[in-house]
C-alpha cells in the first residue's frame, strides 16, 4: 500500500498553531478511518487523534481541546490541527489508515519553551 504523505510541521513558540496534512496519492482511503499518531523523542509511537470516513473524531486526552482532526474526501486530505502547542507536543508526527495502512515519513514539530 502507498503510505499516505504528511505535510505542515515547523518549529512554533509555546502557544503557537500548526496545520498538518496528510494526503493519500493513492486516493485508497476514502472510506477508512485515519489516525495522527506522533512519536517523541526516547518514548513509543502513540495515537493522537482519528476520525473515520464519515468525520467523527476521537482524541487523546492529552489533546483534547487544543487539536482538531478534519478530512476533506474531495482533496483526500485528513488535516490535524494544533493549537496552544506546548514543547511535549514535540514529536514526528504521521498519519495512517487503521486499521493497517503503510508508515510513511512523517513530519517534525518542534515546540519552544
Amino acid at each position: 500500500q502507498v503510505p499516505l504523505v504528511e505535510s505542515g510541521g515547523g518549529w512554533v513558540q509555546t502557544g503557537g498553531s500548526l496545520r498538518l496534512s496528510c494526503v493519500d496519492p493513492g486516493r485508497t482511503t476514502r472510506y477508512s478511518v485515519i489516525g495522527w499518531y506522533r512519536q517523541r523523542p526516547g518514548d513509543t509511537r502513540e495515537s493522537v487523534a482519528m476520525i473515520t470516513a464519515a468525520g467523527s473524531p476521537n482524541y487523546a486526552d492529552s489533546v483534547k481541546g487544543r487539536f482538531t482532526i478534519s478530512r476533506d474526501s474531495d482533496k483526500n486530505t485528513v488535516y490535524l490541527q494544533m493549537n496552544n502547542l506546548k514543547p511535549e507536543d514535540t514529536a514526528v508526527y504521521y498519519c495512517k489508515q487503521y486499521p493497517g495502512g503503510t508508515w510513511g515519513q512523517g513530519t517534525q514539530v518542534t515546540v519552544s519553551s
